[in-house]
């Protein structure tokens, strides 16, 4: 707890003196290169607790906490145009990515295949992670402000409960199209849960930095 609230700290020194408008500038930024981020090490997966879980998790805590900003402090209107930027971005990294391992390379560049192996997606999974991050920051955004209207003080319930929408329609929708008929039924489903409450859970963890940046992004002025 007290590592969280240090980050939290070192988050607000950074953009201390900047206004809300420069502030959204920059979140644009980050909230778009951690997807980029994201997508390159969902690639890979770990064991927790024996289950199986993409290693992009590593960096959900930063996408949370720009996300919950951008609903809480700018709005659903703005933080949707973040979020389609951020689709916008990948699918512009993923077309490089393509292009790349398409290109011929060189005798002497040796990784080649190992290059095509990591950058590289098949249609399906591609098509799976493009509708499950469309589709669960959207509803993120959308919860997050529409609790905000029934009751502006409960900030954790708000961040929670948006996270459980936006992250269990994430899970359901990525796992089922990128996997299903791949796997057991019982499996998939498994899956999707574990998913969800992993990353709902992450939230709760690190709701305090949350919490933190949210209160001092909206103190600060706004041209």
């Amino acid at each position: 707890m007290y590592f969280l609230f240090n980050m939290g700290n070192i988050i607000v020194f950074m953009f201390e003196d900047l206004t809300k408008t420069e502030l959204y500038a920059i979140l644009t930024g980050i909230f778009t290169a951690c997807l980029i981020v994201s997508n390159i090490t969902a690639g890979k997966t770990f064991d927790f607790f024996s289950f199986t879980l993409p290693c992009a998790v590593i960096i959900f805590p930063v996408i949370y906490i720009v996300n919950d900003v951008l609903a809480e402090v700018y709005g659903y209107n703005k933080a949707r145009k973040v979020i389609l930027l951020g689709f916008f971005m990948n699918l512009v990294a993923v077309i490089c990515y393509n292009i790349t391992i398409w290109l011929p390379a060189p005798v002497f560049f040796e990784n080649s295949q190992a290059f095509s192996i990591v950058l590289s997606s098949t249609l399906r999974l591609l098509i799976a992670s493009f509708a499950a991050y469309l589709v669960g920051s959207l509803v993120n955004a959308k919860v997050m402000v529409y609790l905000k209207k029934w009751d502006e003080k409960k900030l954790f319930f708000r961040c929670v409960v948006s996270t459980l929408f936006g992250e269990g329609l994430d899970a359901l929708i990525f796992i089922t199209i990128g996997f299903l008929g791949t796997m057991p039924l019982e499996a998939l489903i498994v899956m999707i849960v574990v998913q969800a409450i992993f990353k709902t859970g992450y939230e709760i963890i690190i709701y305090p930095v949350t919490r933190l940046v949210i209160t001092k992004v909206k103190k600060l002025p706004e041209i």
